[in-house]
């Protein structure tokens, strides 16, 4: 079946993806754009990467287009909303998926490595909400999918900054989730475990041995398995769905 032969739910509907030139955030935005909506990149430095990004999701007969700004820094934002809604119209889509790790016991933690984090992985995702639901509210329709981490439920040796952040985004979400219901804008977090990416790819064997054997499907998962979730809570079928928080993990939090 070719790509524009697929069901597109999402048709006629712009999505704007925050980190998308690589890994779940990559998977996100070719998701989005699969299933019918204009797909926009969000990227901070790796420009070649997200324009191999968009020659992908236009292979879906959709519209696309790469916009570069720090999701920490508001002027960024407000640049990156301007130029995307002229030339795409409103976001009705917002997956708030950028993020960093800066790992470090508490006692060594810099004030910096804390404060970077919490900029990029929090702040980030208000700034972008904040912009993206004037137009959600207006129209009475959105969308916005926070991508967490299963770090957000248990915490994790020297990532405290990461898991403050990632909490802090739960209880983000949920208010966002209250403040727009009215308005049938959804907020929901997709929370995944040990995915399959560049980044884990990199540890080493016995880590990566260490890991899966605590997940009862015993094995990793990936973008996919994260992507296919966040892809049905954009779409009309989970309408009735806001406020929530989604663990793709495999099983590890079970225990």
């Amino acid at each position: 079946m070719n790509p524009s032969e697929l069901p597109q739910p999402l048709q006629g509907k712009t999505a704007l993806v925050t980190g998308a030139s690589r890994g779940i955030g990559k998977s996100i935005a070719l998701k989005l754009a699969s299933l019918g909506a204009n797909t926009l990149i969000n990227y901070n430095s790796d420009q070649e990467a997200a324009k191999n990004v968009e020659k992908m999701i236009t292979s879906y007969g959709v519209r696309s287009g790469i916009f570069q700004g720090d999701v920490s820094q508001s002027t960024d934002i407000d640049n990156m909303f301007d130029a995307a809604e002229s030339e795409f119209g409103q976001i009705s889509i917002l997956i708030n998926n950028a993020g960093i790790v800066n790992d470090r016991l508490i006692l060594r933690m810099t004030e910096k490595q804390w404060d970077d984090v919490i900029n990029v992985d929090l702040k980030g995702p208000f700034l972008c909400t904040k912009r993206a639901v004037r137009s959600m509210s207006k129209s009475r329709w959105g969308r916005i999918v926070n991508i967490s981490s299963v770090v957000a439920l248990g915490g994790n040796v020297g990532q405290a900054n990461y898991a403050a952040a990632k909490s802090g985004l739960s209880g983000f979400t949920m208010s966002v989730a209250k403040e727009f219901a009215s308005r049938n804008v959804t907020a929901n977090v997709v929370a995944p475990g040990y995915i399959t990416t560049d980044v884990t790819e990199k540890l080493s064997k016995d880590v990566q041995e260490s890991i899966i054997s605590r997940i009862p499907m015993k094995r990793p998962g990936t973008p996919e398995d994260v992507s296919n979730l966040v892809g049905f809570l954009c779409t009309e079928e989970a309408s009735y769905i806001t406020g929530q928080f989604f663990t793709v993990d495999g099983g590890m939090t079970l225990s």
